[in-house]
């Protein structure tokens, strides 16, 4: 399943508007979305990358017109990340190509499936929001499921 939705979000990677962009890239242009005036280091943390890896990337969004980089008016050593107009309408351009991509796909489902779907996927919603939650009888990640099996 999660091979599937990759295929489905990899295409959506290589049409974008600026051409293929690579997935650290889309991921990055989430994240400074997300965390509009940033610096290098809050990216860096929302990535799980090192500061002189989110530096080239940076390099590269802002080469192509997806990033800008502003002095920051709190420290003269750092700088603030935003998203350009392009890097606006890239993400949009994204978003809506894997709209379309799942709506392709859900058109090919039964309406029983469809319900089906909806059903499963609104358990899956609660098990995960009890899991972040931290809940007990939350379904357990995949390294207590294996402390699990361990032990058994």
């Amino acid at each position: 399943m999660s091979e599937l939705l990759e295929v489905l979000w990899g295409r959506g990677q290589e049409a974008a508007p600026t051409g293929p962009l690579s997935p650290s890239q889309v991921r990055a242009l989430f994240a400074i979305e997300q965390y509009e005036g940033a610096n290098l280091r809050t990216l860096g943390d929302a990535l799980g990358s090192l500061p002189s890896s989110v530096s080239r990337l940076c390099d590269r969004l802002e080469a192509v017109g997806l990033v800008d980089r502003q002095p920051s008016p709190v420290s003269r050593r750092e700088v603030e990340l935003r998203l350009t107009r392009r890097g606006h309408a890239a993400l949009a351009e994204f978003r809506d190509f894997r709209a379309r991509e799942v709506k392709a796909v859900l058109g090919r489902m039964a309406p029983a499936e469809l319900a089906a779907l909806a059903e499963g996927l609104t358990a899956f919603r609660r098990a995960a929001a009890a899991a972040v939650a931290g809940v007990p009888g939350a379904v357990p990640t995949t390294a207590e499921s294996g402390r699990a099996a361990d032990s058994a």
